[in-house]
């Protein structure tokens, strides 16, 4: 198990997107960061994320990904776990979602990690995997788990948060893991 150092954190209040332009370099080879509480004012949305190679006045990065969810209905028996192909990118520089169609009712938000491997690389790419629980905006709930890398062997040195649609509530923490 990893010590977490906590870093920086932000609060989303009615917030189009949350960016992390300090704190992301040479300090730690792992980056941590928790979602709590992370809902959307407009229903249905996909919370994502890029990064920066430019300190954050650009994001758009090229990444490729793979990502799969199991899911459950709220008021219903059926149960599912599959991989999700139009979720994945594939050497494209678009926003990676990191959950699937969030409601944005009161009981409705998505928490859970996002975790970074050696952003201030130079030589390799930089790899991640993310698992966050959430409610649809159909009252079932689904854990999303993406895996990847950031194809760039320039440093990473921001990272951007927002939904597909719309601004959002919910706290994100960026930790350094040693």
């Amino acid at each position: 198990m990893s010590k977490l150092t906590l870093i920086s954190s932000a609060t989303a209040s009615g917030s189009a997107n949350v960016s992390f332009t300090s704190g992301i370099d040479s300090t730690y080879d792992e980056y941590v960061f928790y979602f709590v509480d992370v809902n959307p004012a407009t229903d249905n949305q996909d919370f994502q994320f890029q990064v920066s190679t430019n300190g954050g006045s650009s994001y758009g990065v090229t990444m490729t990904t793979t990502w799969f969810k199991t899911e459950h209905g709220e008021t219903h028996g059926s149960a599912d776990l599959d991989y999700q192909s139009h979720m994945d990118l594939a050497q494209s520089t678009s926003y990676q979602p990191i959950t699937q169609g969030t409601g944005s009712d009161a009981d409705q938000s998505a928490s859970g990690i996002l975790n970074l491997f050696s952003p201030s690389s130079t030589t390799y790419v930089k790899h991640f995997f993310s698992k966050l629980a959430h409610c649809r905006f159909n009252d079932g709930t689904q854990t999303a788990y993406c895996a990847g890398y950031v194809n760039s062997t320039s440093a990473v040195d921001a990272i951007n948060f927002k939904f597909t649609s719309g601004n959002f509530d919910g706290n994100i923490y960026m930790f350094g893991a040693s």
